[in-house]
């Protein structure tokens, strides 16, 4: 008997749009001259993703939802909810990539990222000021495999998503323009330890298939409510998906590729990782471990709980020491995936007097830490020296003297990530931790909140340093275009006006807040 293939063309239209944009970015390089593709590459990416985006909120109208791809995927609210936040990360952190006139006409990727830095060859294709506008159907592919990797309904799609969104990041990594080598050095790490984390991944989807019978979500779910064999291979696969898991996510000890990818890849990249990715980690971990694994969560949130206090203790502690400002939002990373996760062991369910649940207040959180990110990182290409972008703390010393506006946009996304009342960061926030408390964590909070306070010192060291140091030497702000400007103006806005009034986002988030199981 032959099984009809039914695919529903409209309710997965977002990631179709955003996919076939790619494909037609790669035969762009082949067939438009070469004056030509960096404005057909830009046109593309806008378009796709507002057309994308478009279908998103139509597709949402209509009540579209449910199962689709033959129960591949799955099309709920917390879906809906991650797509729309990842298209409008994605096209903010995608237009800082084309940015060119800091750079003095070229983008800020490598002219030929296949030559040996410091070769001939390299200065030839400097000189040409050829560029990679490759970049652009990469970063479409990655956030097409992003989009599908929270709403995976299964371990083989959830696997296949996970290859087709780090594949690209591997690469992008890789072609900063200015010091290559530490940016090969931060491909090769991040190519290295991710291959491993896949390893683990496929080491769990196998075990669990074996206790399952299936890789669907609800099948393990089924299976874990009522066992068939001892609970060893079921905790083993567990622990070797959580791996892969939350080796994307950043949680200790599998966060040792952060800080070392961030300070390396080009500073485009790194914005464009630091949420994107983290907010389809973290919305694939939601999925996997309340809907097919929620019936194990005795089992998963004490050690889950143990693990993100390492987190906050190595992202806040470590922190402090660090004298590079990429190197220092990289441990800040690590700090804030810790305070998310604090939600994810919540695990609470909504109430009449408080609607926010654990999904809902994580959702939250990720969009205003995303919005602080992708801003501060676009700040961060602004702010240079002779040799490039001056990312020693030191060189920002003075900045609020000779750029106040730039370092007044800056310090608010710091205060954001600090937690200071009036911004986003304090709503985000307060919304994990009570999550976590009505979960009966109340310790884990009080943990957060004093990590919060020692996290506090290196975001506000920066501040001071900008206002009340003396002004560095040889170190100017670049003038940029608006793919720089209105990322920056964007998220400083949306960081200010959620700091105040929060409710829209947040009756948002909390309607997204019941995944369909």
């Amino acid at each position: 008997m032959m099984t009809t293939v039914v695919f529903e063309w409209r309710a997965l239209a977002p990631v179709l749009l955003v996919l076939i944009a790619a494909v037609l970015g790669i035969l762009v390089e082949a067939v438009v001259p070469v004056v030509h593709r960096f404005f057909a590459q830009v046109f593309l990416v806008v378009a796709s993703i507002v057309a994308s985006a478009a279908m998103l909120v139509a597709n949402w109208r209509a009540g579209i939802g449910g199962p689709v791809a033959m129960g591949s995927m799955m099309l709920d609210r917390p879906t809906y909810f991650m797509w729309g936040a990842l298209l409008v990360f994605g096209l903010l952190a995608i237009l800082v990539f084309a940015e060119r006139e800091v750079n003095g006409g070229v983008s800020t990727f490598a002219a030929s990222a296949a030559t040996v830095p410091g070769s001939r060859a390299e200065a030839e294709a400097s000189a040409a000021r050829l560029e990679h506008t490759e970049v652009f159907p990469l970063a479409l592919f990655a956030l097409g495999g992003m989009m599908v990797f929270p709403a995976a309904s299964d371990l083989i799609t959830m696997f296949v998503a996970l290859e087709v969104f780090s594949l690209p990041l591997y690469l992008m990594c890789g072609m900063a323009r200015r010091r290559r080598l530490l940016s090969q050095e931060a491909a090769l790490k991040y190519f290295l330890l991710g291959a491993f984390s896949s390893a683990f991944f496929l080491f769990g989807v196998a075990l669990l298939y074996g206790y399952a019978g299936s890789f669907d979500f609800s099948a393990i779910a089924a299976a874990v409510q009522n066992p068939t064999m001892g609970s060893g291979i079921l905790i083993a696969g567990m622990a070797l998906l959580g791996v892969g898991l939350l080796f994307k996510v950043g949680v200790v000890p599998f966060q040792s590729w952060v800080p070392d990818v961030y300070m390396g890849a080009p500073t485009p990249v790194t914005g464009f990782m630091a949420i994107c990715t983290k907010l389809a980690a973290v919305g694939a971990t939601l999925r996997v471990f309340y809907v097919a694994l929620g019936g194990e969560r005795w089992t998963w949130q004490p050690l889950l709980a143990v693990l993100v206090v390492a987190t906050m203790v190595v992202g806040a502690v470590w922190g402090l020491t660090q004298t590079d400002i990429k190197r220092t939002l990289a441990y800040s990373s690590i700090a804030h995936a810790g305070f998310i996760m604090t939600a994810v062991v919540g695990a609470t369910a909504g109430t009449a007097t408080s609607p926010l649940d654990s999904l809902s207040s994580a959702l939250f959180y990720l969009v205003v830490y995303g919005l602080a990110s992708i801003g501060a990182f676009a700040v961060i290409t602004l702010v240079r020296n002779n040799s490039g972008e001056a990312n020693a703390i030191a060189s920002w010393s003075g900045l609020g003297r000779t750029s106040p506006l730039l370092a007044g946009i800056f310090a608010l996304f710091m205060l954001s990530f600090t937690g200071i009342p009036l911004t986003a960061g304090f709503i985000g926030k307060w919304a994990v931790f009570a999550a976590a408390w009505r979960g009966g964590y109340d310790w884990l909070v009080i943990v957060a909140v004093l990590l919060s306070l020692v996290a506090a010192v290196f975001y506000l060291r920066i501040v001071v340093v900008m206002f009340f140091g003396e002004p560095a030497d040889g170190v100017v702000v670049g003038k940029a275009s608006a793919f720089t400007w209105l990322p920056i103006a964007v998220s400083a806005l949306g960081v200010a006006v959620l700091g105040v009034f929060p409710g829209p986002v947040l009756a948002l988030a909390t309607a997204a807040g019941t995944f369909i199981r």
